[in-house]
């Protein structure tokens, strides 16, 4: 059988570049566009796993969508907490979807070939420390926010139908990602109720950011890779290369469309 440029090309690797994290603010102008444009030449698809501005100001998204203007590769995100600090989460929003952001929230969306679905996930503990919804109104609306933002996470993952799936969070999903982070604190870096739908729905890959101090890797099961992909990590664990966790994954090569 003669093999046709069709045949040849029967699958595609797919670069996918991840960071969180950014923490970007009014006088962060000229500051990102070096890393990011290293990550146009290393990654066909960006992802950016929260923290995107400082104070979660629109004028801060204004200064980072600026940043973002060179990039010319689907870059799929999701907010963090220092994004809702005003209260102006929505206007964040609008300001880098108008640069060309995709923002998901409790969404799905795929590009090139790959299941991207995003949340932001919340705080409450892992394993036997995560906490119940059980004793006064407020700890019960605290637990039932990480619920929601687990339910967001399936959602999300029930609508993909691609082969190859990504998860993106700004929350970890597992201890092992905040390992190195001061143990007091574990409960608020994560929760273990966002592994929950990762284990119903398998993934590729989920990348998170927010433990600043953790650790880069860890696992759900014996065979779903988490990335801490936090910026001050990756900058710690790589002073010599672009900080900037890429993987490569294989899709079928016809699979070129950009679609929720």
């Amino acid at each position: 059988m003669i093999q046709t440029k069709e045949t040849q090309r029967e699958e595609r690797v797919v670069r996918i570049g991840a960071l969180a994290d950014l923490h970007c603010s009014k006088s962060s102008r000229g500051q990102f566009q070096p890393l990011l444009m290293q990550a146009v030449e290393a990654a066909d698809v960006l992802l950016l796993g929260g923290d995107l501005t400082d104070y979660g100001l629109p004028e801060e998204a204004e200064v980072l969508a600026g940043e973002l203007s060179g990039v010319k590769v689907p870059v799929i995100a999701v907010l963090g907490n220092h994004d809702y600090e005003s209260g102006k989460q929505d206007e964040v929003r609008q300001v880098l979807a108008h640069a060309g952001v995709r923002l998901l929230d409790g969404d799905a969306w795929e590009v090139l070939g790959v299941g991207i679905a995003g949340a932001k996930g919340f705080a409450g503990g892992f394993g036997r420390g995560t906490l119940g919804a059980w004793g006064e109104d407020i700890v019960k609306r605290f637990v039932h926010e990480a619920v929601d933002e687990a339910l967001k996470l399936e959602s999300a993952l029930a609508r993909l139908r691609t082969p190859q799936r990504i998860a993106l969070l700004h929350y970890a999903p597992i201890e092992a990602t905040v390992e190195g982070e001061p143990r007091e604190i574990f409960p608020y870096l994560g929760c273990g109720r966002l592994a929950e739908p990762l284990r119903r729905y398998p993934v590729t890959a989920v990348f998170h950011g927010h433990a600043h101090r953790g650790s880069p890797e860890g696992k759900i099961g014996d065979n779903i890779p988490v990335y801490n992909v936090s910026l001050p990590l990756l900058r710690r664990l790589w002073p010599d290369r672009p900080p900037l966790r890429v993987i490569e994954i294989a899709v079928p090569a016809a699979a070129e469309s950009e679609r929720t």
